[in-house]
């Protein structure tokens, strides 16, 4: 019987510290869940379990109750009044949700790989990236907003329980009253935009990507990746936008082999919609979710759609590009073992 380890295709993008230039090293599966034999998919089902009763029910908790505490809020206001926590500590709630966004979400994508193998880096694709990639990444996304747009109306549209409108109304009175009365933009770009964008990032395309493409193939990781990101924001008449968005992303990762690409567009997507959120919040005239559900007119929809599958194709021919020089990292359709 052949104990040697499994390993991933060859997936170094531009070599590793101890590698040549251009050098390629497999990934070695020699990691616990390996061992195991734990299948693909079951560790990703789980991933997403374990991430989310971290960060929405312990974590996050958790640190807005410790955080409020010590700025000397009592236990009879954090269960009475939290009207008022959002008015005097929209910070501290901000903060929570940062520090259960690392411990929850980013913390365990790292552990996860771990669990794979030695080098948990380069199985969640943080790599070295050729920054050429970057200019058609950020300019699809912008081609692409007008139809994300367009996507947000439509499902706006779509018939929903009560409940759940109920529901995503107090979440974005919440992101209003947190930007009314926090008017630090810098700050809110860190905690709304920028660690969301890697955390985010690193469970969905790093960790929940890399298993689904070993258990669904190229394609089903990629769409897999994307709708699981979009469902995961709890926010159901945004879900085709959130979707398109996500699966997007995942096509950039798998494409350019690294995640910063994914991690930038995530940045410049929220940074868009902080700033957006700001501006309305200045201006009871507006709401959030007039602005998340503007009819697009066709006439922006349809030239977006076409320079966005003009930048996609400028990606494909930079990748295949480097595919040719022997510097892409992914050179296997799909991360089965070899």
């Amino acid at each position: 019987m052949d104990e040697s380890p499994q390993h991933l295709s060859p997936d170094v993008s531009q070599g590793e510290p101890d590698a040549a230039p251009g050098a390629r090293r497999p990934i070695p599966l020699d990691g616990l869940f390996e061992r195991r034999g734990f299948s693909p998919l079951w560790t990703t089902f789980a991933a997403l379990v374990l991430a989310f009763i971290l960060f929405q029910m312990i974590i996050s908790p958790l640190a807005v109750v410790v955080l409020l505490l010590i700025e000397g809020v009592s236990t009879d206001a954090l269960l009475t009044d939290p009207s008022m926590l959002i008015e005097q500590h929209a910070g501290v709630l901000l903060t929570a949700n940062t520090i259960g966004q690392v411990l929850g979400l980013c913390l365990p994508a790292w552990w996860l790989a771990r669990m794979h193998t030695h080098r948990p880096l380069a199985f969640l694709r943080v790599r070295r990236l050729d920054t050429s990639l970057m200019v058609p990444a950020l300019a699809a996304l912008i081609a692409l907003l007008p139809v994300v747009q367009w996507l947000g109306a439509v499902n706006g549209a779509l018939p929903l329980p009560e409940v759940i409108r109920e529901f995503e109304a107090s979440q974005m009175e919440l992101i209003r009253q947190v930007l009314h009365v926090d008017a630090n933009i810098a700050f809110h770009l860190v905690v709304l935009a920028l660690t969301p964008a890697f955390c985010e990032e690193l469970l969905f395309r790093g960790y929940v990507q890399r298993q689904a493409e070993r258990g669904l193939g190229v394609v089903g990781g990629i769409l897999f990746s994307g709708i699981v990101f979009a469902l995961y924001h709890l926010r159901f008449s945004q879900i085709l936008p959130l979707a398109a968005l996500g699966v997007f992303m995942a096509y950039l990762v798998w494409r350019t082999g690294s995640i910063w690409p994914a991690i930038a567009v995530h940045f410049v997507n929220n940074a868009v919609a902080v700033v957006m959120g700001a501006y309305v919040a200045r201006h009871p005239e507006h709401e959030i979710t007039d602005i998340e559900h503007i009819n697009m007119p066709w006439y922006l929809v349809v030239p977006g759609a076409c320079l966005f599958v003009l930048f996609v194709l400028a990606i494909e021919r930079r990748a295949q590009h480097r595919a040719g020089n022997g510097s892409v990292s992914e050179t296997l359709p799909g991360l089965r073992r070899e």
